[in-house]
């Protein structure tokens, strides 16, 4: 039996702020609790001074759902122009190894940490991703959109990570001290813009429901009791809601450990994951620098605006320039 366990913060003691996140303590306190025949794979995906960072989803889905690739092929392991955490830590195969994911995490303002829904946004190539990029030149969306509409794609378009177990815990402090007897900012110069009873969330749960539900859309299991909130240090200032300090907390640790005995409970109970048809484990990408040749002259086309759509009115030979250079023109 293999899990994978996630520390979903961004803080590291290693960068600003100096100090290790919640997440990093539940997961390793996670990891001595479950049982020792099992393999556990463990990652931080906390933000470390000079380390890559997970690049953000191209939405190739848009186009296609034939130009998604399983796994991601907008990026790629060592990359010097644009270096991903994903696939430098090599998460696509763990992800595909494990037969249960649990996901650790604090709540940043209604929502999981944009670490997190990196992560995740990424992750749509396991929902019906094109696992045969060979088909599609690497990344042509001409040929992309034409593969969609054929009987093949029915066979290629799965859900590659299916029967899995993915289990969340999120957490928040619930404004620490920051907050009047009503529910407000005591701050505020204009608390008429502020009202308690319309915060998004009756069940702080919630906000990470994106993830969970993105899970169960493909396919991945998430059994409700295994999708926890819980709120510690509110009231208290944040420099007194440190790891250790909830360590210390008898609640928080009686209720992490209860949901680690459940996630256990259930993996255990049903048993290792068939692999799925296409795997990401020992998937080993393909040469594509003739199909990158041809794909940059097409981008020359488009930069002149011979090519492509004309509705976004975008032709440029610097893309990387902001539009705010043509407003200084002005």
């Amino acid at each position: 039996m293999r899990v994978l366990l996630i520390a979903g913060s961004q803080r590291r003691q290693y960068n600003c702020p100096g100090l290790d996140s919640k997440a990093r303590t539940l997961m390793l306190r996670m990891k001595e609790l479950l049982p020792k025949a099992w393999e556990i794979d463990t990652e931080d995906l906390g933000n470390v001074y000079g380390r890559a960072r997970i690049q953000s989803c191209n939405a190739c889905v848009s186009t296609s759902m034939a130009l998604c690739v399983w796994p991601c092929n907008c990026y790629e392991a060592d990359s010097r122009s644009e270096p991903d955490l994903m696939w430098d830590l090599d998460l696509y195969s763990r992800l595909d190894q494990a037969n249960a994911w649990a996901v650790i995490g604090p709540v940043n303002w209604y929502a999981p940490t944009s670490n997190l829904k990196l992560l995740f946004d990424r992750l749509v190539c396991m929902n019906g991703g094109n696992p045969r990029e060979d088909l599609i030149e690497h990344k042509n969306p001409e040929l992309a959109m034409a593969l969609d509409k054929t009987e093949l794609w029915k066979e290629l378009s799965i859900n590659h990570l299916e029967g899995r177990t993915a289990a969340f815990y999120c957490y928040g402090d619930g404004g620490g001290d920051e907050l009047d007897s009503e529910g407000r900012p005591e701050v505020l110069k204009h608390p008429e813009y502020f009202d308690p009873g319309q915060e998004p969330f009756k069940e702080m749960r919630n906000a990470y429901a994106p993830l969970v539900w993105q899970c169960r859309y493909g396919g991945i299991e998430v059994p409700d009791a295994l999708w926890k909130y819980d709120e510690f240090g509110k009231g208290e200032k944040y420099s007194e809601n440190q790891s250790e300090q909830m360590l210390r907390n008898s609640e928080v640790v009686g209720n992490f450990d209860r949901w680690v005995k459940d996630f256990s409970s259930h993996v255990a109970q049903k048993g290792e994951v068939k692999p799925g048809r296409f795997r990401a484990f020992g998937h080993e990408a393909p040469s594509h620098r003739w199909a990158d040749m041809k794909l940059k002259w097409r981008s020359l086309q488009q930069s002149a605006g011979v090519r492509g759509l004309k509705a976004n009115q975008d032709s440029t030979f610097i893309p990387k320039e902001s539009t705010a250079k043509e407003l200084k023109k002005r």
